[in-house]
């Protein structure tokens, strides 16, 4: 099941809100009759109850009016010329209206659906809305991908009210699932990224990826365990984040080298100083020196492999080259002419 960005108010919440106002309606009814008891004739001759106002109230208001309780008095009638027959008629609004908007809901949610698969194209799918998943849809929009290139696919029910809150598109299911990742349109995207919480499943939604694919859409794997790597790689995955690893290498340099964490922590995180960021070789910039350069470059992507600058091929900037370097993320430093 596909399930859209959230919208400011539901079906759900408009059927609430017209059930109170039907309701509220027949209170008013209930209660205009019940003072005027007196002036209503039963077929029985007993008089009215309050169970008789409510019944009255019903069946007039639905339009039944079996007759078995009549106005009587000339005041009677006037309030039901001036005020339930118009409240007969609001009643009756407050229920086409109801049934039209779910109608209506239904149509629009269809052609939005059509619309999205229609445009839907060099799209990212995010498997698993956890907290990898969440950090890996935040670089991307920090790189320039909007949000209606980004399509969800989660199991948990929670996990994808959170996603549609945040404005994405998620999709209900298992990523291991072909059907699944068929809804998500999965051979025309851009890359998957697998960021499940196990690396057996990983391994399955990697494997199905592939299968779907022929290998045609590039993987991207998180792996808990550095051993498991090797087997993302062979089923499938272009590249692989061992996350336990780098953890582990991060807390090691904490403590023997603090200031380093500091400095790799204002690299990820956006917002604070410096920021890792990628580019294109401008022209004036091919056949110098990568660290001439008045970008601070650390590497060079070249053929789709990286070069170091401190290999003899990273020395000069060639034709085609991509720029690996720092850039200034403060937001002030981003506002600035």
């Amino acid at each position: 099941m596909i399930h859209f960005p959230a919208q400011r108010r539901g079906p759900l919440s408009a059927l609430s809100l017209r059930l109170a106002a039907a309701v509220g309606l027949v209170l008013a009814v209930v209660a205009v009759v019940y003072l005027e008891r007196d002036q209503y004739r039963d077929i029985n001759g007993d008089g009215l109850t309050l169970l008789d106002c409510f019944y009255y109230a019903v069946v007039s208001l639905s339009t039944t009016g079996y007759g078995d309780i009549v106005p009587a008095t000339q005041g009677a009638r006037l309030v039901n010329v001036l005020f339930i027959t118009p409240a007969r008629v609001l009643f009756l609004i407050i229920l086409v209206g109801t049934t039209l908007e779910v109608l209506t809901e239904q149509y629009r949610t269809g052609r939005r659906l059509h619309r999205w698969e229609r445009k839907l194209k060099d799209h990212v799918i995010i498997c698993g809305y956890g907290t990898k998943g969440r950090s890996a849809i935040s670089a991307l929009q920090e790189n320039g991908l909007d949000k209606s290139r980004i399509v969800v696919v989660e199991r948990s029910a929670s996990a994808l009210r959170q996603a549609t809150s945040n404005g994405l598109v998620a999709i209900e299911g298992s990523a291991t699932r072909s059907s699944v990742l068929n809804q998500a349109h999965v051979r025309t995207a851009k890359a998957v990224i697998i960021a499940t919480d196990s690396d057996d499943a990983s391994v399955l939604v990697a494997l199905t990826v592939r299968q779907l694919t022929a290998g045609q859409v590039r993987i991207i794997a998180a792996a808990r365990e550095a051993e498991n790597a090797p087997l993302l790689k062979q089923s499938g995955a272009h590249h692989v984040i061992v996350s336990s690893a780098t953890a582990g290498r991060l807390l090691g340099l904490s403590t023997s080298a603090p200031p380093l964490i500091d400095v790799v922590e204002d690299l990820l995180t956006p917002g604070q100083g410096m920021a890792l960021a990628m580019r294109s070789a401008e022209r004036h910039e091919v056949g110098r020196n990568p660290r001439e350069l008045d970008t601070l470059v650390i590497a060079l992507v070249r053929r789709g492999k990286v070069v170091t600058l401190a290999d003899r091929a990273g020395a000069v900037v060639e034709t085609g080259d991509m720029l690996v370097h720092v850039r200034d993320d403060r937001p002030t430093a981003n506002t600035l002419p």
